[in-house]
């Protein structure tokens, strides 16, 4: 069997589309399409079903794969690295959510960028959830750290850590809760005041009242801008409560800066998961970063 050709049906089938498929390939689109109606000639059987956008693979499609993807990364890393120059720094492509990703996951893996005979060159990028574990899927990137834990047998996702959620104000809006109301009736007491949110469906805010209190905020956001740090800057400021990971906000809860107005016995817990191709773990640089992950998240939990 073309090797050619398995690799143009792997990318097909990680990229869901012909047309990004051809993109990542460096082919046209009919190119790509030739090549894959090749392959199923020779093997009798389609890979998969054409619809209005992309293509979802079939049975034989999805076997395939999952026994032709992680050798076809394999060689990838063979004629990648170079078998002559083993000096030369080998690139990890990461993506994960920005805050996480840069507070914790980078200074976790800067150590394997020194000079040993075994540095890494890192690639970063950022995104939601289900962006990060796309661009896994579709060969952009080596390792996804996410939120959401990924279906099917492509990608194979390890327990990373577990992340607390804590309800912040700066001092002058923690004075002004009754915290004995607040023990009693729960959400109630927090009517009426600001709320600083990452996005205007606050995912922060309502899965901790769905979690702590049962209940949906009754406010919306004062203020809205999609990065935790700056949630946390305008939480400092005065903006108005927040919720954060307890990891983003423990220094300021140390300094004064902010208080937590309410420690629930139980604490909402979002957890992180680490993702990679199924198979691509026998590459060593994928698993030097997935093994220095591991072992740092053991501190962080």
């Amino acid at each position: 069997m073309d090797l050619a050709l398995l690799r143009t049906f792997v990318t097909v089938h990680r990229a869901g589309s012909f047309t990004r498929a051809a993109a990542l390939l460096g082919l046209s689109q009919p190119a790509v399409t030739s090549q894959i109606r090749a392959l199923e000639r020779q093997l009798g059987r389609p890979l998969f079903l054409r619809q209005a956008r992309g293509v979802t693979p079939t049975a034989i499609g999805d076997e395939l794969a999952h026994k032709a993807a992680p050798h076809l990364d394999a060689l990838v890393e063979i004629t990648g690295t170079g078998l002559d120059d083993e000096s030369s720094p080998r690139s990890l492509h990461l993506a994960g959510p920005p805050e996480f990703t840069a507070e914790r996951a980078l200074p976790a893996l800067a150590e394997l960028t020194g000079d040993d005979g075994r540095r890494l060159a890192l690639r970063v990028s950022f995104g939601t959830a289900e962006e990060v574990l796309e661009g896994l899927a579709a060969g952009h990137t080596d390792l996804a750290i996410s939120t959401a834990r990924p279906r099917g047998a492509l990608l194979t996702a390890t327990p990373l850590c577990d992340e607390e959620h804590v309800l912040i104000a700066a001092p002058q809006w923690a004075e002004r809760i009754d915290t004995g109301r607040l023990r009693r009736t729960g959400a109630s007491a927090l009517e009426n005041l600001p709320v600083v949110e990452v996005h205007e469906s606050m995912p922060l805010v309502s899965r901790y009242w769905a979690s702590v209190f049962d209940s949906h905020p009754a406010a919306s956001g004062t203020v809205i801008v999609p990065d935790l740090r700056a949630v946390l800057a305008c939480a400092v400021a005065g903006a108005g409560l927040a919720v954060l990971p307890r990891y983003l906000c423990a220094a300021a809860l140390e300094r004064g800066d902010v208080v937590a107005p309410h420690e629930p016995v139980v604490p909402p817990l979002r957890t992180y998961v680490l993702a990679v191709r199924t198979g691509t773990l026998a590459m060593p640089h994928v698993a030097r970063a997935h093994e220095g992950l591991l072992e740092a998240a053991l501190e962080w939990c």
